[in-house]
């Protein structure tokens, strides 16, 4: 494997922790800043919010930038939100330190996945992807408890600091290893909006979107369900949380392996599936903990194992707007998440059961399966993509 896919992975880590690392410190932001746990929620919901919407656009604005520049600076402008987030004296001036790290993080993420995809042998694709996945998912599972650690231990603030520091890491391993990538003549944007509105396309995202739609609607309550389902303390909780990050972390790695090994089509339809069994079988496993650890390993690195095959599938099916089409899944996952944690709220108020998120998770998933049978079925795109290919070569030679 390229040792270049490893810098980006890593940098990748560096950038994803500061997204959910907020989440396990939220009361001790608040009585610092002096608002509600309620109102710091906001930087998380903004946060996503931003990092969803800000993916695509700006990789369409920054489509003829080379690429390695733009990288560079996409990591500056993340450090400097981070040295504001650190220094911050009220909740105004941190929520726009949050837009801009969103907005940077989302950018330098997409870079990742198209850089990595681009700079190894289509054979080795969905592995290199599978590597990147692996940075984020480290960062968003293993970020809360080790932010929650390092807060108890030397403050809040530390946390950015120290993400800050990561940062400048990222930009000197950038700057001496990764060679200059020139910017790419794309598609006008509104082709490339009527590209993912296209069946196949719009459908493979929405598979995505439902896929951690379902994983959230029980992950994002997962502290109540160990509670209550396996009457946990707080010691075995976090314990199954380090072993859940761990498992997640390498369902990265499987799920690009297993696509480079069968093929992206076939992956994506093993993964959904065997997802939403396990899903609805986790409740059943509760008995003992001697059973429910690894029902709840292949859960969780389930979990992680869909993005490398569906970004490669991605890619095979329109490469004219392959770019765009790796940010916009990467904007369904976080929409995923959001829409998850929604849902599961939902079941909670109705059901006064937290077994039931797994339940209705699930059927969630079978829905992805659905939107997922339905794309991989879909006629192939042959439209005007091959023209624009074309004529960039030839503008190229």
């Amino acid at each position: 494997m390229n040792a270049k896919v490893f810098i980006l992975a890593l940098s990748t880590v560096a950038v994803g922790l500061v997204e959910l690392i907020v989440g396990g410190i939220l009361p001790t932001i608040a009585a610092d800043l002096d608002i509600s746990i309620s109102t710091a929620g906001q930087l998380i919901s903004v946060f996503a919010l931003i990092y969803a919407i800000a993916g695509p656009v700006l990789l369409v604005l920054t489509s003829k930038i080379e690429r390695k520049k733009l990288y560079l600076i996409s990591l500056f402008i993340f450090f400097i939100g981070n040295i504001v987030t650190y220094f911050s004296p009220n909740f105004a001036i941190m929520m726009i330190a949050r837009i801009f790290t969103a907005a940077s993080t989302a950018l330098i993420v997409v870079l990742s996945l198209t850089i990595a995809a681009k700079i190894v042998a289509p054979t080795h694709r969905a592995k290199a992807l599978g590597l990147i996945y692996m940075g984020i998912s480290s960062s968003l599972v293993l970020g809360v408890p080790v932010g929650v650690l390092i807060s108890d231990h030397f403050g809040w603030r530390v946390l950015f600091l120290g993400i800050a520091v990561l940062s400048i890491g990222s930009m000197v391993l950038i700057s001496v290893f990764l060679e200059r990538i020139p910017g790419e003549q794309t598609m006008p944007l509104s082709k490339q909006i009527k590209a993912i509105g296209s069946a196949k396309i719009g459908s493979a995202h929405l598979a995505t979107m439902f896929m951690l739609a379902g994983h959230y609607t029980l992950y994002a309550y997962f502290t109540p369900f160990l509670e209550n389902d396996l009457h946990l303390n707080p010691t075995w909780v976090s314990i199954c949380y380090f072993v859940f990050g761990i498992a997640a972390v390498a369902g990265g790695a499987f799920g690009g392996t297993l696509s480079d090994w069968i093929g992206p089509r076939k992956s994506i339809v093993i993964v959904i599936s065997a997802f939403a069994i396990v899903l609805g079988l986790l409740p059943l496993a509760t008995s003992s903990l001697v059973v429910f650890i690894p029902v709840m390993m292949i859960w969780a690195a389930l979990s992680w194992s869909l993005a490398p095959p569906q970004q490669s599938y991605l890619i095979q099916t329109d490469p004219a707007t392959s770019d765009i089409q790796q940010s916009f899944n990467n904007s369904a996952l976080q929409i995923g998440i959001s829409l998850g944690s929604g849902i599961g709220g939902v079941v909670l108020n109705h059901t006064d059961t937290v077994t039931n998120t797994a339940y209705v998770g699930s059927f969630v998933v079978v829905i992805s399966l659905l939107c997922a049978v339905f794309s991989l079925t879909r006629p192939a795109i042959t439209r005007e993509n091959n023209l624009v290919r074309t004529s960039n070569q030839r503008a190229e030679a």
